[in-house]
């Protein structure tokens, strides 16, 4: 019997091109009957003239893996897809407990490899691995023409194990390489913290993913925070891709009275299903009570997809929290997948979802109640730098040296690269105030000190534009000058 599992999120996604369609139902054991077993009598030829003509002598396997593909590709639905068993298991382990790797999510668009996310501090992240990175090469080996499977098996590997990527990276228009080291993954999607607010305390509440857990991580990081006698709590979503319906479904249920409808199914033929908050159980009735009185605010960002955007759509649509940062991706589909005879899994677009207000924010995203960009620094990855520059020279280090400098409020006009009069005296001037080595010289000295800058302005809450506005709004809605 077929295990059916219905999820929304980012996942990964490989697609080969095929110039053929599968040619006979899986009962077939016989290649004599294989000739007219179909309802495609095309089909049937094309596979007996390639094992009976071609000189290649494809296996059967190969052809119906091909014709699956093909199938999968004709869609011309990126969320929908064919996965081979060891595909399956990899593709499994994104929304598991723990796993070996770097931590790093792909999805493929137009046959290339590209990052959708890396897991929250995974080697990846660590490493500056940004979301939109197109991976070209796993150690030697370019990636162009490898299919999914083929690139995931050259990711993978034992913990303690290096392994270099090369990437190409849109945002500064150059390839990049680095060098990480594979570790134990733990998958745990719900992190919380208290937040001291003056004379306040409110709860933060991390999401990275809608996994199978993760509903109950929610309840358990929630129950501590309100232990500890917190007055409203920010929910961020912030690169969260999405995951696995039910989850979100159980964390929304904690958060509005049971019955009230946080999404709507819409199949093919324009038939559309509520889907409602439910009665949540072995939760007790005080846990519930309170976490559906407390001030919430969300923040969302660009990388918040899919799943996060059904929570999203629901509070927003509900009134009952403030969504804040800027327009969300846009996904609004949901796949459904199905185990296949042959170990594989088949991943379709069965339905559209829309929000309780029956909006399809599918291209679109749902719009931030209150639109905060991050500042420059802060949203600036962190890159290995290499190399000795002085003025007149031009590099891609100096260019994202110059990015850093002018966010840090160096008199730096110009971020092209070119190291001119103007970037010699910031260097300098940098050099001095860090107590380095005097001189207009970028060096490894120089690059070390740099990337710790920016990692530290990263690190420091304050800098984070969209939390501290997130704040100030809860803190607004505590008051009771916001509802």
């Amino acid at each position: 019997m077929r295990k059916s599992r219905i999820f929304l999120g980012l996942a990964v996604i490989c697609i080969i091109a095929a110039s053929f369609i599968i040619w006979k139902s899986w009962g077939s054991a016989e290649k004599e009957q294989t000739k007219g077993s179909s309802s495609f009598p095309v089909i049937d030829q094309a596979y007996s003239l390639i094992t009976e003509k071609s000189v290649y002598g494809p296996k059967e396997d190969v052809l119906i893996e091909g014709a699956l593909r093909g199938m999968a590709n004709a869609i011309k639905d990126p969320y929908s897809t064919y996965y081979t068993e060891k595909e399956a298991a990899l593709h499994r382990q994104t929304l598991a407990g723990q796993r070996v790797g770097i931590g790093i999510e792909i999805t493929e668009k137009n046959g290339k490899f590209i990052v959708v996310s890396p897991v929250k501090s995974s080697p990846a992240e660590k490493a500056g691995i940004r979301p939109n990175d197109e991976i070209v090469q796993v150690d030697k080996e370019r990636v162009e023409g490898k299919t999914l499977g083929e690139l995931l098996q050259l990711i993978q590997g034992e913990a303690g194990e290096k392994i270099s990527l090369v990437l190409y990276r849109p945002s500064t228009e150059r390839h990049i390489k680095v060098t990480l080291e594979r570790a134990e993954i733990n998958n745990k999607t719900v992190s919380a913290k208290v937040l001291k607010v003056e004379d306040t305390e409110v709860g933060y509440v991390s999401i990275s993913m809608f996994g199978e857990k993760t509903a109950q991580e929610w309840v358990d990081a929630t129950k501590q925070l309100l232990s500890q006698d917190i007055e409203g709590i920010i929910v961020d979503l912030r690169d969260n891709p999405g995951g696995y319906l039910h989850s979100v479904a159980a964390v929304v249920s904690s958060l509005e009275d049971s019955g009230e409808t946080f999404a709507y199914m819409q199949n093919g033929e324009g038939a559309t299903e509520a889907l409602k908050t439910s009665p949540l159980e072995g939760i007790e009735k005080t846990y519930l009570e309170k976490m559906r009185k407390l001030p919430l605010v969300l923040l969302q960002n660009d990388g918040s997809a899919s799943a996060s955007e059904v929570m999203a759509g629901a509070v927003k649509s509900w009134n009952r929290a403030t969504l804040v940062g800027v327009n969300s991706f846009g996904k609004g589909t949901v796949q459904e997948t199905w185990d296949l005879q042959n170990g594989g899994e088949l991943k379709l677009s069965t339905n559209k979802w829309l929000t309780p207000k029956r909006e399809w924010i599918h291209g679109v995203g749902i719009p931030a109640d209150i639109e905060v960009e991050q500042h420059p620094l802060f949203a600036l990855e962190v890159l290995p730098l290499r190399g000795d520059f002085e003025e007149g020279t031009f590099s891609e280090e100096i260019a994202y040296v110059q990015k850093v400098l002018n966010g840090l409020g160096y008199d730096v006009n110009r971020t092209d690269g070119f190291f001119d009069d103007q970037t010699a005296d910031a260097v300098n001037q940098y050099r001095e105030k860090n107590e380095l080595r005097t001189g207009a010289v970028m060096d490894e000295e120089f690059f070390e000190s740099i990337r710790k800058q920016v990692i530290a302005y990263k690190e420091d809450v304050e800098h984070d534009l969209q939390l501290q506005m997130g704040v100030s709004v809860l803190m607004h809605k505590i008051d009771g000058d916001l509802k």
